[in-house]
Parts: C-alpha cells; sequence; structure tokens
C-alpha cells in the first residue's frame, strides 16, 4: 500500500502515546503514516464524565474517520460506546496492556494504609463505588484531568491519592510513581481498561486487512469481546456502575484434552447498604465458557447480576466505565 494512512487521535499525551504504539507497529511493515490530532468534546468541557456523556472522547474521531479526513481512528476501548457505529468497522484490537487499576498515594502508601478520612480523587463511577463498598471510611472526590493534572493534586496535597489506570501511567511512563496495583478482587477495572480499539471504515477493506494482521490480538479481542458484552447487556436494564475483566485460560476438557476457555469476573452496584446508607452494595459473579462464545458468556453474567438487583443505582446520564 503505497498511499500515507491518516490516524487520526485526540491530542492528549497519553492519546498520542498510545496512538504512537500503531504508528510504530505500521511503520515497521514499510507503511508511511501520518498522525492527525481530533480534538473532542470531552477535551474540550470540564463536567463530570457521567455528565456528559458516552462517546465523548470518540465522536469527534468516528465523525472525521466517516468524513475521510482520517483513514484510521485509535480509542481507548473503554471509551466507546457499546453499539456499533455505522459504515465504521472495529479492524483491530492490539495486545491488551495491564487492566488494573493503580493507586498514586502520598508518602509511597497501599490503600489499606491510608487512614480513614483520606481524600481519594477519581472521576469513574465505577472506582467512586468500589473505593466507598471498602467500607475504609474514605472521603472519595470526583475529579477531572488528563493523569499529569491529576496526579499533581497528591504532589500539592490537595488529595491523599488518585486512582488511574495503570495502563495508561504506563504507556507515557510513570508507571514508577504507582504505590500499589490494585488486585482485582479488591476492584474490577473497567470493561476494555488497557486495551486499545483501532477503527477504520467498512468500505476500506485494504486498511481493514493490513490493522488486522499487523496489530489485532486474538486473545485480547475474545476477552474483550466477553467484557463488553456483559456492559451492553448492564445498559440496557441499567447504568449502574460496572467492572468486568475476562481472562483466555487453559482447562481440560471431557477427554482430558487441553483447550482454551474463557474466564469472566463482573461487578455491579445494587442500591446502598442499609445501615450506612452510603456504603454501596456491589454484586459479584463469574463465570467460564468455551473460547468462541465470549459475547453469550457477557450476556449470561449479566444477566445473573440482574437477578441478584444490579442497576438500583442506574439513573438518567450515569456513566458505566
Amino acid at each position: 500500500m503505497t498511499r500515507t494512512i491518516r490516524i487520526g487521535t485526540r491530542g492528549s499525551k497519553l492519546a498520542l502515546a498510545q496512538t504512537g504504539t500503531i504508528a510504530d507497529a505500521l511503520k515497521r511493515v514499510g507503511q508511511q503514516v501520518e498522525i492527525v490530532e481530533v480534538s473532542t468534546p470531552g477535551d474540550r468541557s470540564g463536567a463530570p464524565i457521567a455528565q456528559i456523556g458516552v462517546g465523548v472522547f470518540t465522536s469527534a474521531l468516528r465523525e472525521a474517520l466517516a468524513e475521510k479526513q482520517i483513514d484510521v481512528a485509535v480509542h481507548s476501548y473503554k471509551d466507546l460506546p457499546t453499539a456499533p457505529e455505522p459504515g465504521l468497522v472495529l479492524a483491530a484490537v492490539p495486545p491488551r496492556a495491564d487492566p488494573r487499576d493503580a493507586l498514586i498515594a502520598r508518602d509511597g502508601l497501599t490503600l489499606g494504609e491510608l487512614p480513614p478520612g483520606s481524600r481519594i480523587g477519581t472521576g469513574s463511577p465505577r472506582r467512586i463505588a468500589q473505593l466507598r463498598a471498602l467500607g475504609l471510611g474514605f472521603e472519595v472526590v470526583p475529579i477531572r484531568g488528563n493523569i499529569d493534572t491529576r496526579m499533581r493534586k497528591v504532589a500539592d496535597g490537595e488529595l491523599d491519592a488518585v486512582v488511574l489506570a495503570r495502563a495508561g501511567l504506563e504507556r507515557i511512563g510513570r508507571a514508577g510513581e504507582i504505590t500499589e496495583s490494585l488486585d482485582p478482587i479488591q476492584m474490577l477495572p473497567a470493561p476494555a481498561q488497557g486495551a486499545l480499539a483501532v477503527e477504520c471504515r467498512v468500505d476500506d477493506v485494504d486498511i481493514e486487512h493490513l490493522l488486522q494482521s499487523t496489530v489485532d490480538d486474538e486473545v485480547t479481542r475474545v476477552a474483550v469481546t466477553a467484557e463488553r458484552a456483559l456492559l451492553a447487556a448492564l445498559e440496557a436494564g441499567c447504568s449502574a456502575p460496572v467492572g468486568a475483566l475476562a481472562e483466555v485460560v487453559e482447562d481440560l476438557d471431557s477427554d482430558g484434552a487441553i483447550s482454551e476457555r474463557i474466564s469472566l469476573r463482573g461487578t455491579a452496584a445494587a442500591g446502598f447498604d442499609a445501615e450506612t446508607e452510603d456504603t454501596p452494595v456491589m454484586l459479584r459473579a463469574s463465570a467460564v465458557a468455551d473460547k468462541n462464545e465470549p459475547e453469550q458468556l457477557g450476556r449470561a453474567l449479566a444477566a445473573e447480576l440482574l437477578d441478584l438487583g444490579a442497576g438500583a443505582l442506574s439513573g438518567p446520564g450515569r456513566n458505566p466505565r
């Protein structure tokens, strides 16, 4: 392919770092690329994500792609709405970075070492709910801003800690400042956290095949498909904070042969504790399925969570993250 491939991205440090990994992969196979920065509504607004809604970081990129201003769009997968976009195709899901959440706390403290009353900043309803559900007496403070802005609030003493995605910190070279990587037993990450989504136009078959052969990772795609199917099914009935994490694992079938299966864990909020009245109750469930059934697995686990009572925290404008 002799044309220069225009790759669209948000202009943040993290988005440019993520897009750089895709550009480098295409350059390694001899492609000429150009990175095109696109401003999105999410970048221009200081309002909480729960207020401005799903898609604020992706809509402008998708419009630029549909209007042929760019040839490829690179997204943080967790920012994408679950509904497909007409005319566009998810051409590739690159290998996933560490999906866990990470704590950056004052004095090198871990979550368990922070005293009651500590101020912890996050812009995610999912993280807010799970932090409060721990019952450790933290004051959880909603915040916005890029990674540097959020971490500066800890350095300046405005907050005792912030919670961010470990993958983002790794991609911009600040993983060394993490004081604790949070075990998914404590805090399940957002569906598709740590993964990228690379889109192109559905009629641009050459670009689609190039991306599939160059950067797509089957294991990552299967895992995040299960997580996103759970999220989509829960959005149909509620918009409570949702966490999910899937892994492809080896298992023995009935004949004793090794087979690959998907293990999926999910969590969703279900109202508040009757005694404290402000501590969310987080429901958890898990299941395993054949590797070729990620969507069915996600929907089945969502149905189990809904049967258990997930959704009591739903409300207009809430954004599962």
